[in-house]
């Protein structure tokens, strides 16, 4: 089963996606963040913090489908955290490539993911960065509009998706594969 969870920043999306899981003995928590100066450090010790010490964590800033294919067994289920990280770190590492490169390495990553999804309880924590300002840069405006491209694969192919807004999620997509307002 997948769940995409999605919202802006800090609306509660690492939280909720935990409060789906914690239930569950076995919980993996592959953690998509490059920790590369004290503020990460700080972020992802909170967000460690927030975590029951049982969980276990995978650090992956690239290859999560690989790890989410390599362990998907071992696990109840497993959360991404976050996808607009994990694209981040894709753009910095392949910023010499071109920016065709750059979205087909990272929509075949996603189709990937999604598709080791099938064998697990994946929940996939993501952010909608297309609602703000116009990025001015050609970097920026690929990557706010790939970062869309993958929220549209993920979502599509979810059996559940939910919104956070303001710390509430808003259920938008069923496991029946419509969205909560059709009847």
């Amino acid at each position: 089963m997948l769940t995409l969870i999605i919202g802006g920043a800090r609306s509660g999306k690492s939280r909720f996606a935990q409060s789906l899981c914690c239930s569950s003995p076995r919980v993996a928590y592959v953690a998509t963040a490059r920790v590369e100066d004290e503020e990460m450090r700080n972020r992802v010790a909170r967000h460690r913090q927030d975590r029951p010490p049982d969980w276990i964590t995978f650090e992956e800033p690239l290859a999560i489908s690989e790890i989410v294919r390599q362990h998907a067994l071992k696990f109840d289920f497993m959360i991404v955290d976050c996808l607009t990280v994990w694209l981040g770190n894709l753009c910095w590492n392949f910023k010499d490539s071109s920016l065709e490169t750059l979205e087909r390495r990272a929509l075949d990553e996603v189709e990937s993911l999604v598709e080791t999804a099938r064998s697990t309880r994946l929940v996939v924590v993501t952010n909608e960065v297309g609602q703000g300002i116009v990025p001015e840069s050609p970097l920026g405006r690929l990557f706010r509009d790939v970062q869309g491209w993958i929220n549209q694969a993920v979502a599509q192919k979810s059996d559940v998706v939910y919104q956070m807004v303001a710390g509430i999620p808003i259920p938008i997509k069923s496991q029946k594969g419509g969205n909560e307002t059709e009847h």
